[in-house]
């Protein structure tokens, strides 16, 4: 069903969160996957300023992270965006055109409607501009978060 999947990512743990389904929907033959980041910048009078002030490290995190589903055997490549105006879900949506995706996966931050639209989700501006369909992955539960703390704390004892 889906051939070319993009995985929309910040670097955060929420768009970590979304890694394992791109990557399970991008296994087998004649699959690819398409890692996007947006660089986004703040223009001004001197120039553009990355909106991250960890770009770089966050860049070097995904491409590991990238290196690491290709050895899985997984076609995977990572686009590199520059972004000075619009938002981040108009740069991944015109990626998806470019190179015809079939799905984009994409984690969220779990805010509500309301908090979305004034904070600014990109899992939700998506949904309004992609040429495709968004799976959106939900933070963890709180259920869960308990679990893995847990997990976490026993592990380091």
């Amino acid at each position: 069903m889906f051939k070319t999947i993009i995985w929309a990512t910040d670097g955060s743990e929420t768009a970590d969160r979304a890694l394992p389904y791109a990557r399970g929907l991008a296994e087998g033959k004649d699959k690819a996957l398409v890692v996007v980041h947006v660089k986004e910048l703040l223009v001004g009078r001197a120039g553009g300023y990355p909106v991250h002030p960890d770009e770089d490290e966050l860049v070097a995190k995904i491409e590991a992270q990238v290196e690491e589903i290709r050895k899985s055997g997984v076609a995977a490549t990572f686009k590199v965006v520059t972004a000075a105006t619009h938002g981040p879900a108009h740069f991944v949506a015109e990626v998806a055109r470019e190179v015809e995706a079939d799905v984009i996966v994409v984690g969220t931050r779990g805010h509500g409607p309301i908090a979305g639209a004034i904070l600014g989700s990109v899992a939700q501006q998506l949904l309004h501009v992609a040429p495709c369909p968004v799976l959106a992955i939900p933070p963890l539960e709180p259920a869960e978060l308990v679990e893995t703390e847990r997990e976490t704390v026993e592990a380091v004892r």
